[in-house]
């Protein structure tokens, strides 16, 4: 795939490690893996990560800002994952998933999810499973060690580095924004990659 049709330049994506993955490598995400470096680490496609964070930044403008929820256990996505919030209305649970959260009517802070979009499925597990069984589809940012079991869209990255995931909610707020016709191109998108990443 040539340099000019990935979301942003490859140099973008090398320095922020975002195919840096882990010594471990469980059998979902295998495929994704490009190479092992002599250290151990998995090393994984460029190209395959590009592509599927188009595909769930496409999957994502499909649907309202209400209808979205972002949970990011992770603590390096807090800030990334707080600012595409503010920036595009989607709900966002940073921290511990409130259980029954979007299975139980009674609760005060009940909420009604189409989608829901975990930063590591892992952490963030509980939340998988009660829209799995719901039915509501998930997009889950998965590391090589990670299961991804009822995550609907695996997009494979470091899911563990405050860069690496700076640079994905970056890319995908300003295609939610482009793409709901809530700015009329990239343009006029102003926040920096580097706003994503400090905090």
């Amino acid at each position: 795939m040539a340099e000019n049709k990935l979301l942003v330049a490859l140099d973008e994506y090398l320095k922020a490690g975002i195919h840096i993955g882990t010594k471990f490598r469980t059998k979902d995400m295998a495929s994704f893996v490009y190479k092992i470096r002599n250290d151990g680490l998995s090393v994984l496609n460029v190209q395959e990560i590009d592509k599927r964070i188009g595909i769930a930044a496409k999957f994502l403008s499909q649907y309202k800002p209400e209808d979205i929820l972002v949970i990011c256990r992770r603590e390096n996505g807090w800030s990334a994952a707080s600012l595409m919030g503010k920036l595009t209305g989607i709900r966002v649970i940073t921290g511990k998933y409130p259980a029954g959260i979007m299975t139980n009517v009674k609760l005060d802070n009940f909420i009604e999810a189409k989608i829901i979009f975990v930063v590591d499925p892992w952490p963030d597990k509980n939340a998988v499973v009660d829209s799995y069984n719901n039915s509501i589809p998930v997009i889950g940012l998965c590391d090589t060690n990670n299961d991804a079991k009822y995550v609907d869209l695996v997009v494979p990255c470091n899911n563990k580095g405050k860069n690496s995931l700076g640079l994905i909610f970056w890319i995908l707020t300003k295609n939610y924004l482009v793409n709901r016709g809530l700015i009329k191109s990239e343009k006029d998108f102003n926040q920096k990659i580097e706003d994503f990443v400090a905090g």
